[in-house]
Order: C-alpha cells, then sequence, then structure tokens
C-alpha cells in the first residue's frame, strides 16, 4: 500500500465543513459546560484513533514497556474524567497540541508522585475492550519505529501525522470497497505518492480494462476524495476551520523533517 509518510497533499484553500460546529473536537470543547452530553463520547473516540501516538511518547520516556502501558492507561483514565476538561483552551484549539501538553504534564506528575511516596510500580486500570487498545500490538509496532534521534516530542508528532494519514487512507478505501470499487483503489492509490507529471497510467488501464485518459481521470477523483477525507480528519482535532490549513501544512512539515 503507499507509503503514508510520501502521500502529497496539494493545499488548496478548500472549503470548510458546513457541518463543521459537530466535530469531536468542538463537542469536547463544549463538554467543559457540562450541559453536551456527547463530549465525553467525542474525547473517547479521539482517544481511540489517536493513542498509539500517546503511547510512543511515554513508551520513549519509560523504562520499559509495562510501565508505558501503566502510564498510558493512567492517562487515558484522568484524561476521561470530566472536570479534566476545565483546564482546556479552546483559543489553542488544536486536540493535538492539548494532548501532548496533557500527557507530558501527567508523566511528571506521576513520576513526583513515585517518588515522594517511594511506591513505584502503580497500576491504573482501564476497560482496554472500551479503548480498543491492543497493547500488545502496540509494543510491537514501536519496537518498529525507526531508532532516530528523535526526541519523545518529535516522536509523538510523526506518529500522529501517520496515524491520521493512515486513517484518512482507510476510510478511502472503505469508500471504495463500499462501492464495489476495491480493484480501483488497489490498482490507483500509488497515484497519491505519484508526480502527476511523471505518472504513468498505461499499465492502470491495463489492470482497469479502460483506456488510459479514464484511469487518468479516476486516479484525479481519488486525489480529489483523499484530500477531502484529510481536511475531514483534521477538521474533527481542530476547532476552528480556519486551523484546517495549518495544520496540513505542519502535518507534512513534521514526516519531511523527521
Amino acid at each position: 500500500m503507499t507509503s503514508l509518510s510520501s502521500v502529497s497533499v496539494p493545499l488548496g484553500p478548500g472549503k470548510p465543513s458546513p457541518q463543521f460546529a459537530t466535530t469531536r473536537w468542538s463537542l469536547v470543547l463544549s463538554a467543559r459546560d457540562k450541559s453536551a452530553p456527547d463530549g465525553a463520547g467525542a474525547l473517547a473516540d479521539l482517544c481511540r484513533a489517536y493513542w498509539f501516538p500517546l503511547y510512543t511518547f511515554i513508551r520513549r520516556r519509560s523504562r520499559d514497556s509495562q510501565e508505558a502501558q501503566d502510564l498510558t492507561q493512567g492517562f487515558f483514565t484522568r484524561l476521561l474524567e470530566k472536570d479534566f476538561l476545565d483546564d482546556v483552551q479552546p483559543e489553542r484549539g488544536r486536540f493535538r497540541s492539548f494532548l501532548l501538553a496533557a500527557v507530558r504534564h501527567f508523566v511528571s506528575n506521576e513520576w513526583d508522585k513515585q517518588r515522594a511516596d517511594k511506591r513505584g510500580g502503580k497500576r491504573w486500570h482501564v476497560s482496554l475492550n472500551a479503548m480498543d487498545v491492543d497493547w500488545e500490538s502496540g509494543e510491537s509496532r514501536y519496537l518498529t519505529v525507526p531508532a532516530q534521534n528523535l526526541t519523545p516530542e518529535r516522536l509523538f508528532e510523526r506518529q500522529w501525522a501517520l496515524a491520521l494519514l493512515e486513517r484518512v487512507l482507510m476510510r478511502l478505501r472503505d469508500e471504495y470497497v463500499a462501492a464495489g470499487k476495491q480493484d480501483h483503489f488497489e490498482t490507483l492509490h500509488p497515484f497519491l505518492s505519484t508526480d502527476r507529471e511523471n505518472a504513468n497510467y498505461s499499465d492502470a488501464s491495463k489492470s482497469l480494462n479502460c483506456t488510459v485518459d479514464a484511469a487518468r481521470a479516476a486516479a484525479r477523483r481519488l486525489r480529489h476524495r483523499y484530500r477531502q477525507l484529510l481536511r475531514d480528519e483534521i477538521a474533527d482535532t481542530v476547532a476552528l476551520p480556519e486551523q484546517i490549513d495549518e495544520e496540513i501544512r505542519h502535518l507534512f512539515d513534521v514526516l519531511s523533517n523527521s
């Protein structure tokens, strides 16, 4: 499948979705007022989607996988408590930034508590089934992360970007499968990371039993839908529509410099 870090997405002006006000991150922000019952569920959904970047941050700072799992579970427990949202600053507006600052603060506090109490090894408990977190596969994935000289913060940023792009690609694939066009997706998705000027649609046209022009048009539609889904996915993690393009630029800057 297409390398996620090499996907090319032009930064067009785009149009904010008319449903932008009801994105999951907006629901999380509104939940601080205790009048939005969907806020906690929206926060849990975002955590399920982006738990691995959190785990990699904590794992890079921990002694071993068990400590990292304990701290990650403890962080989820704290994060999903209603009053935790009281500290959210809506003007900052980015779930990515909020999550990184929150986990950094949490880990530092827990280590301070362990040193003060001389208790160490505290275990937190979160329903893993409810969070749909597979810790064993998470550790296996962590061990495949290139041993670059990345700080825990930069590693979090990179894994966040990769997780987001993977979600977009899977959403795109699911749409094509649902439409009975999985063969189109499998044939055309490599063109997401191919320079249009150097793209060769001859083989694709043969695989799809169509003309070269038809294959080129199909690839263009795939890229267009990918851009739409990317913007929709990012919209779920920011508070304002004007932040979408900023977040896209940040995302690809992280991938190109790490």
